[in-house]
């Protein structure tokens, strides 16, 4: 019961949240300098077209009624028709989401394989050789702009050593759809049994996995030592070492756990907040994901592209950190009681 109360003022606080954010998009994308129908139609459209297409999109009423139309169209799913690519924006998203978000996921795996064990390590051997070396790590993937390490890689893994390829999803000439079943390459190519298609993507996934996860990668480094080093000097872990448990099962049964929570919820926001901010490593690789659309979007003043890009990756903000509030509440019990207080 206390979880499920717990779960419950968590879904109302996402979606008051999701609330504020539609009513904030709408008034910065109505606030925004130029007009979105002039743009759409370009500088030879006479005055009369501007103001048809503006009334067919509801432009020219109050903003009150224009707010009150996109909520009502909001609920049904309908993100309204893109001005740049005169389709459903709903289309849009569905046509690119799905490359981002194979990215993200690749990418947030790449931060949690290599993050915590450093972190680990580095809490383990406290101020020798290898914690000053994870620290230099850290540090540098932290400061180092993602965009500056994305053209890095791609000048020395594709035009110097030829070892990985530099843009797009796949192979020109490897035929392959991956839009009949969940979007993702990787998981599509094993459920239809195509490994050459599984390894290849895994392959073009690499560098911008890289780029975007090195700033990640050092923050849960660094925040799961310091986690680590304040469990280890709590009472229940010093008896451990006084009644002579291995150090391996003290360390990774009884005081990873504990020190989980940091980390985890770095993982959640970092995850909910690439998905619309990969459009630099996007841009570099030549990634067909949404975020690179999103630009494309807030460029053009495509108001309702831009409006639901932004709703979507809202979104996944609000859901990452639903899960990630549930997940913590899982590992460290404490939560839900300070918020029941």
């Amino acid at each position: 019961m206390e979880f499920l109360l717990f779960l419950l003022r968590r879904v109302a606080w996402s979606l008051l949240v999701l609330f504020g954010l539609s009513v904030v998009i709408f008034i910065i994308a109505r606030a925004m300098p130029g007009d979105p129908v002039r743009l759409a139609l370009g500088p030879r459209a006479s005055v009369e077209q501007v103001e048809q297409l503006r009334e067919t999109l509801g432009f020219n009423q109050p903003l009150i009624q224009q707010y009150g139309i996109y909520v009502t169209d909001l609920a049904r799913g309908d993100l309204g028709r893109s001005l740049l690519t005169e389709q459903p924006v709903v289309n849009d998203i569905r046509q690119t989401f799905a490359a981002t978000f194979e990215l993200v996921l690749s990418t947030i795996t790449v931060a949690f394989v290599l993050g915590v064990p450093l972190g680990v390590a580095a809490a383990r051997f406290k101020d020798q050789w290898p914690d000053n070396v994870v620290r230099i790590i850290a540090i540098f993937s932290a400061v180092t702009p993602s965009f500056f390490l994305a053209l890095l890689l791609q000048i020395l893994a594709g035009y110097v050593l030829h070892i990985l390829p530099t843009t797009g999803r796949l192979p020109p000439g490897l035929a392959f759809s991956a839009d009949d079943i969940t979007g993702l390459i990787t998981i599509d190519a094993l459920l239809h049994g195509r490994a050459d298609v599984f390894l290849e993507a895994l392959r073009y996934l690499l560098l911008p996995s890289i780029a975007l996860a090195a700033a990640t990668m050092g923050q849960i480094a660094r925040i799961t030592r310091s986690s680590m080093i304040d469990v280890s000097s709590q009472d229940y872990a010093e008896a451990g070492r006084a009644f002579g448990i291995p150090e391996r099962i003290r360390v990774f049964k009884y005081m990873l756990r504990p020190s989980f929570v940091p980390p985890l919820t770095i993982l959640g926001l970092e995850f909910a907040s690439l998905i619309g901010n990969a459009f630099v490593v996007e841009l570099v690789f030549s990634w067909p994901g949404m975020a690179a659309y999103g630009v494309r979007t807030i460029l053009q003043k495509d108001l309702n592209a831009i409006m639901g890009v932004v709703i979507v990756s809202g979104v996944f903000f609000v859901l990452a950190n639903l899960v990630i509030d549930v997940l913590t509440g899982i590992v460290d019990p404490r939560i839900r009681i300070r918020g029941r207080r």
